[in-house]
């Protein structure tokens, strides 16, 4: 088992639906971590970008504009984004911004100066964080690297049910084709790619409820056989 849990590194990574924040909040909360949502940080700049109208091809304007950005993560449950002091938690997690995020996220620039914010967090405490690359990219020497995935229906079943309840209407068949479509760039992107670390523990939560992943993952850590 872990003697120093308050400096454990916990690295959750996995396509675009697979529940990895809200199991990531929940094992942070178990083991008294900081909770760290990278995709959150993404979403942020994607929702500036789209603000002020930006051409998301325009790699070199989007890397100026996550230079210029502040991107403060606040609380834990519920955590709150603030961008530039603003509140845009909600804002952030609209369809929009979930089906621009992707051409933001894949810019070299962008990335390089948002992975520099995380490991700095990472680095002052203990931490659970979510995203795409965090055992393979960001914090490559975490003590506990996972992969959570689950099939494109089950994840745009969620999504949708997400979104529904916020009053957004949804195409559940469209929305399945657009976490398919993202799964694609996220995967075959030159930096940074979605793939399993190495030395991660992959679980499929297809049919799992959150509480039996996060028991798998707060087990999987208690017990060091990592």
């Amino acid at each position: 088992m872990y003697n120093k849990l308050d400096k454990l590194s916990v690295a959750i990574d996995g396509p675009a639906g697979a529940g990895k924040s809200t199991v990531a909040k929940q094992v942070a909360n178990r083991l008294n971590l900081v909770y760290i949502d990278t995709g959150a940080m993404y979403r942020a700049v994607t929702l500036k970008a789209l603000r002020g109208e930006v051409d998301l091809d325009r790699q070199e304007e989007l890397t100026g504009l996550a230079r210029q950005s502040r991107i403060d993560l606040v609380g834990a449950t519920p955590q709150r984004v603030f961008l530039d002091g603003e509140d845009v938690t909600e804002e952030i997690r609209t369809p929009e911004v979930s089906r621009s995020v992707s051409l933001v996220a894949m810019v070299p620039g962008v990335r390089e100066v948002l992975v520099e914010q995380q490991r700095r967090l990472a680095e002052e405490t203990g931490v659970v964080m979510d995203g795409r690359d965090i055992g393979t990219v960001v914090l490559p020497r975490a003590q506990a690297k996972f992969f959570l995935t689950a099939s494109a229906e089950e994840r745009a079943r969620r999504r949708a049910k997400e979104l529904m309840d916020k009053g957004y209407t949804i195409d559940i068949t469209a929305l399945t084709e657009e976490i398919r479509e993202r799964d694609q760039l996220d995967s075959n992107r030159t930096v940074s790619p979605l793939v399993p670390a190495g030395d991660a523990i992959i679980i499929d939560s297809s049919g799992m409820t959150v509480e039996e992943v996060v028991h798998r993952i707060v087990a999987e850590i208690k017990q060091g056989e990592l």
